[in-house]
């Protein structure tokens, strides 16, 4: 007849194993991710993030009317209360920038009705501008001259390789966070933007 201690052992050898099958994995995850330099390579966005994210100073730039406006002056915080998808190139826009705004203005359409939470804007450095062409194929397009001083504080944030085929995102509070590629598939930017507009509550 076995005695109560006797009893005891296998429940305390049963619940022991259960235990270490439990926390083994918790252990394990925890001795790989902060006891190596491993990290796992999974993303669920196509694009590059902006890290950290760089705060947009005010910049108050020369708006630039289509070819039968006038110019203004666009307000200081106009990157800011919407998504924006900005572009920076020059403003007599050669192939290479036509295909990177229609690029963004497909995807900007793709989104359907969470159009309204986002804007296009192009950022003009130079050439100032190819107006018959941005009223005809780019309508409600916000383009900047950027090309004096504010212009220059304003592009200063923005990482300057490959800019003639890049698209950035811009939050609502005017933080640049995201960098696209406008040669890669465009289902990538406007899925990536669903799921931001999806979980913001702001813009």
């Amino acid at each position: 007849m076995s005695t109560p201690a006797q009893a005891t052992r296998p429940k305390r050898a049963t619940l022991l194993l259960l235990g270490l099958l439990f926390f083994t994995p918790l252990l394990l995850a925890f001795a790989i991710y902060y006891g190596s330099a491993w990290r796992p390579t999974g993303r669920t966005n196509h694009g590059v993030l902006i890290e950290p994210a760089r705060s947009l100073p005010p910049s108050a730039l020369p708006r630039i009317a289509a070819s039968s406006g006038a110019d203004s002056l666009a307000a200081a915080d106009v990157l800011t209360g919407k998504w924006s998808l900005v572009f920076i190139g020059s403003g007599d826009c050669d192939e290479g920038c036509r295909d990177t705004l229609y690029y963004m203005r497909q995807t900007h359409l793709g989104l359907a009705n969470l159009i309204p939470r986002v804007q296009r804007v192009f950022l003009v450095t130079a050439g100032c501008c190819d107006r018959d062409y941005l009223a005809r194929e780019q309508p409600n397009l916000i383009t900047l001259n950027a090309n004096g001083a504010a212009g220059t504080a304003l592009l200063a944030q923005f990482p300057a390789e490959r800019r003639d085929s890049t698209i950035f995102v811009v939050d609502p509070r005017g933080n640049l966070m995201l960098r696209y590629d406008a040669h890669e598939d465009p289902r990538g930017l406007r899925n990536d933007l669903k799921k931001l507009l999806a979980l913001s509550h702001i813009g």
